[in-house]
C-alpha cells in the first residue's frame, strides 16, 4: 500500500540526517496517516479513506467532507477523491432538483 494520503495526494518526502561532524545520511519523512471514516452529508453514508492527520484537520476547518471536496481544485485530488467528488455533486444536483 503505497504511503500516500487519499485526499490531498500528499505523500513521501527525503532528505538528510546530519550529524553534529555534519554528516549526511539520506533518510524519509513519512506523512501521518489514519484509516478514517468520514460522513458525506450528500451521500448519506460513511466513506472510508486513508488520509492524513493534516488533511482531517482541513476537512474539519471546511466544514465537512463535502465542503472540503467540492471547494479543492481537481489538480490537487488523488483520482479516488476526485471520484468521491463527483459522487457528491451528482447526488447534491439530485437533491436539488427533487426540492
Amino acid at each position: 500500500m503505497a504511503r500516500r494520503c487519499a485526499v490531498t495526494n500528499k505523500g513521501t518526502q527525503f532528505g538528510n540526517n546530519v550529524s553534529h561532524a555534519n554528516n549526511k545520511n539520506r533518510r524519509r519523512f513519512q506523512p501521518n496517516l489514519q484509516d478514517t471514516s468520514l460522513l458525506s452529508d450528500s451521500l448519506g453514508q460513511l466513506v472510508r479513506l486513508r488520509i492524513s492527520v493534516n488533511a482531517i484537520r482541513s476537512i474539519e476547518h471546511k466544514g465537512g467532507l463535502d465542503a472540503f471536496l467540492l471547494d479543492a481544485k481537481d489538480d490537487v485530488l488523488s483520482l479516488e477523491a476526485r471520484r468521491l467528488k463527483r459522487r457528491i455533486a451528482k447526488a447534491q444536483e439530485k437533491q436539488q432538483a427533487a426540492a
